[in-house]
């Protein structure tokens, strides 16, 4: 974003954090040069073809494997631009214009608040935006080397949210709840505390609940041999079933069979044990609950569409209480 091309306010905005925006560029910089300089690494040793056909990596690898945790670390840490972006909105952009009181001078140079305050949001967006557009490509230039393996699919914590459009959404609603806190506060501190709690909250909850948007897939079969279910499904739940189809507590003959004297003295016979144990509770075919790949993007976009929900709520309040308190 090139200061040449802005005027009034926005072009104000970035001269004002014009560091910020070094820091941002510095940053995607700094994950490029990792990442790539980690893919290089990794591309030294071979890969090893093994039956039916599969490429993996060599053991003595270990650029691959630094590069997955890499990775597997990258997507986490991708979590906390949301909160950062939420923070520096709720702070340094509103707050602290506010508690110094300079947000007067600029509304003596013949622009509303509600522009003002417009100007601020939207070059912040943008420069999230753009920042996180720039992360997610390195993030995918490591991701498409290592996705899959342990940690790295895309169900897990962080890697979820890096390989679809949510953070998209959550860097909005960060955005959205910074300005309705920074102008409720008014202190750049606290308002900075506030705002990375309440989007932490957003977080741990939306996460907690994404699994439940969707209905799991559910199959059954006899009790024995374990189930197949697809190699890239998530899989939430699994267990016993009794002879009415209800859900058996394997815990009752695990504690059975550790009561027994001798259970794992000999070869298979804990084993035996609890299959009898199984027998005389009416135990006779086993369940697996999953999410297919299927369900990535439905998720995505239905925890896309809360937070955009969230976002336009808020900063209808945030415009609001702008208003009522420079009408």
């Amino acid at each position: 974003m090139s200061t040449l091309s802005l005027k009034g306010p926005y072009w104000v905005t970035v001269r004002q954090y014009r560091r910020t925006l070094w820091l941002a560029a510095a940053a995607v910089v700094v994950s490029l040069a990792v990442i790539g300089g980690l893919r290089l690494w990794d591309a030294q040793t071979p890969d090893r073809w093994v039956q039916d056909g599969y490429w993996v990596p060599a053991d003595e690898n270990r650029g691959y494997e630094t590069l997955r945790l890499a990775v597997e670390h990258a997507g986490t840490y991708l979590l906390l631009l949301p909160l950062l972006a939420g923070a520096f909105v709720a702070g340094p952009l509103v707050a602290r214009e506010f508690e110094s009181g300079t947000y007067k001078l600029s509304l003596t140079q013949s622009i509303s608040p509600a522009a003002w305050l417009r100007a601020k949001l939207v070059t912040a967006t943008t420069v999230a935006f753009l920042t996180l557009l720039a992360l997610l490509g390195v993030f995918h230039i490591g991701w498409n080397r290592v996705s899959g393996s342990y940690g790295l699919t895309w169900s897990d914590r962080g890697q979820y949210e890096a390989s679809g459009i949510v953070l998209f959404a959550y860097v909005l609603a960060a955005v959205a709840v910074g300005a309705l806190i920074g102008q409720l506060v008014r202190r750049t501190l606290v308002a900075m505390a506030a705002t990375g709690l309440v989007m932490g909250v957003v977080l741990a909850v939306l996460s907690s609940l994404r699994w439940s948007f969707l209905s799991v897939t559910t199959v059954t079969g006899p009790a024995g041999p374990a189930l197949l279910v697809p190699a890239d499904a998530y899989v939430t739940g699994s267990g016993l079933l009794t002879a009415s189809g209800a859900r058996f507590n394997e815990l009752i003959c695990w504690e059975e069979v550790a009561a027994t004297p001798g259970a794992d003295s000999a070869a298979g016979m804990w084993g035996k044990l609890e299959a009898q144990c199984q027998a005389r509770h009416g135990v006779t075919s086993q369940f697996v609950e999953f999410h297919p790949s299927s369900h990535f993007w439905p998720t995505q976009l239905i925890e896309a569409g809360i937070l955009l929900a969230l976002a336009a709520l808020t900063l209808y309040a945030a415009f609001r209480v702008l208003r009522a308190r420079h009408a």
